[in-house]
């Protein structure tokens, strides 16, 4: 059996630090979502929450208002939706130290991506951050503190002199840390649970992690988002968990965001695999350890990379992977489940699917045209066409050189296939514009479209200033 009502939660991870959607259609999914079978979400704001007073720096232009995520929140409570709130507290820092005002709060002084563990201040800033943000959420149960990936910690120079002190090593001080930030939820919101992703904790010895005291305090957060993940080795992990004192476990597993920092279209197949491993290790769990499963979709690597796969393009991604969570595995039930929910003729999980009626389909479409067709039109045209490489090469542009006669044989093609891509591009940015911010849409357009577009554009206008000069001019070389 999966994880069906009553069991584990079943988390959708929405990573605002980059393409953070619009409200309007945040509530749009949320029906869905439910439908599909998520019973809660972990709402990773980053630089889009609205923070306020001191931390008003933190704020990004395009952030969502108080307003926005208290409806948001409303919303999700109508859904019966279980919201637990992501604030990194020690690395993954880098949209709170790139700041001025922070800057000193750094670990290493040039980094910008981990917390100083030594200085008061900085528990202050993360005690901060935290209230900011339970101040807009009720009675939640779990609260995550983030805590993984802290590159180079132990490398600043505080950190150097406390190392040098007898016993004290990167392990405990990374504990100790972690134990501080746990502490300090307990104690002003003795309801709540911290939540802690677990790369950190992975390698350390039982006997160290059960003297720490955080084994009480916190709920690791296992990631894994491998299609071949080992299923002992995390079987074992728990147990090892299990025996240093925590209580309970959660999994991660990935929807989108896990195969490629610039990757910009889905393989079902690949996530699929990811989360029938996690099922295996599901089943060979104690029943009462699993408190629930995050299905991961990360916008970005980390706060500086660019955007990885939108969330409209894995909607069918999402449907596929917790319709098989809900369902103990994937089946032709969980075929026609997603194909009725998102109003798809036939699914597949190993082609990738650009059709659809369900919120955003229509930018998963024009996304899906773009990955596939613009560059390899245009490299076409611009490279393989022996007229554009035999009598209009870049030598022959850059001179505006051409012969009226060669023209023909790849004019009308250019003229075609500018004006084709240029309906596609308007399309997908009026289709993007009403999910996204225009800085989202931007970003996009630069990373995965102007390149190609670009080429194709000056290719035409140079073809007509060297028509033009080849008419005013046809005999007299120049």
């Amino acid at each position: 059996e999966g994880m069906a009502a009553g069991g584990p939660l079943r988390l959708v991870h929405l990573d605002m630090k980059g393409a953070a959607p619009r409200a309007r259609y945040l509530a749009e999914v949320l029906p869905l979502l439910r439908a599909l079978g998520a019973t809660g979400l972990l709402l990773e704001y980053e630089d889009t929450f609205p923070y306020a007073g001191p931390l008003g720096p933190l704020r990004a232009p395009h952030a969502y208002s108080p307003g926005e995520v208290r409806a948001l929140l409303s919303q999700a409570k109508a859904q019966g939706l279980e919201v637990v709130p992501l604030v990194q507290t020690f690395g993954h820092m880098e949209f709170v130290l790139k700041h001025k005002e922070f800057a000193h709060l750094r670990e290493v002084k040039a980094f910008p991506n981990a917390l100083n563990p030594h200085k008061e201040e900085s528990r202050a800033l993360v005690k901060a951050m935290i209230d900011q943000v339970m101040a807009l959420h009720e009675d939640i149960k779990w609260f995550h503190i983030g805590c993984d990936e802290v590159y180079y910690l132990g490398e600043g120079e505080e950190s150097k002199q406390w190392l040098q002190q007898e016993d004290n090593t990167p392990e405990k001080l990374c504990l100790s840390h972690i134990k501080a930030v746990a502490s300090c939820v307990a104690s002003s919101y003795p309801t709540v649970t911290p939540i802690v992703w677990d790369d950190m904790l992975r390698g350390i010895s039982e006997e160290t992690l059960a003297e720490s005291g955080v084994p009480q305090l916190v709920q690791p957060m296992i990631w894994d988002y491998a299609a071949d993940l080992d299923v002992e080795g995390k079987v074992h992990l728990i147990e090892k968990y299990r025996r240093c004192g925590f209580s309970k476990v959660w999994f991660a597993s990935a929807f989108k965001g896990a195969t490629g920092v610039n990757q910009s279209l889905i393989l079902i197949g690949h996530h699929l695999k990811n989360h029938l491993q996690w099922l295996r290790v599901a089943s060979k769990s104690p029943v009462d350890v699993l408190e629930g499963i995050t299905l991961t979709g990360w916008q970005r690597y980390d706060h500086f990379s660019v955007l990885c796969e939108l969330l409209p393009v894995a909607i069918p991604c999402l449907a596929v992977c917790l319709q098989t969570l809900k369902n103990g595995g994937y089946s032709e039930k969980v075929k026609e489940n997603v194909e009725e929910l998102l109003g798809m003729s036939n699914l597949e999980i190993d082609t990738f699917m650009s059709l659809g009626t369900f919120p955003g389909s229509n930018i998963l479409t024009l996304v899906t045209e773009i990955s596939f067709y613009l560059k390899s039109s245009v490299d076409e045209l611009l490279e393989r066409n022996r007229y554009v490489t035999g009598w209009f090469s870049p030598y022959h542009r850059k001179r505006k050189i051409i012969h009226p006669i060669i023209m023909h044989h790849f004019q009308p093609d250019a003229v075609s296939l500018l004006s084709k891509w240029n309906g596609v591009v308007r399309d997908l940015q009026a289709a993007m514009e009403e999910v996204f911010h225009k800085c989202t849409v931007e970003e996009w357009m630069e990373e995965n479209v102007y390149p190609s577009l670009q080429k194709l554009q000056s290719l035409y206008s140079v073809l007509r200033l060297s028509l033009s000069a080849a008419l005013r001019c046809p005999t007299k070389p120049s």
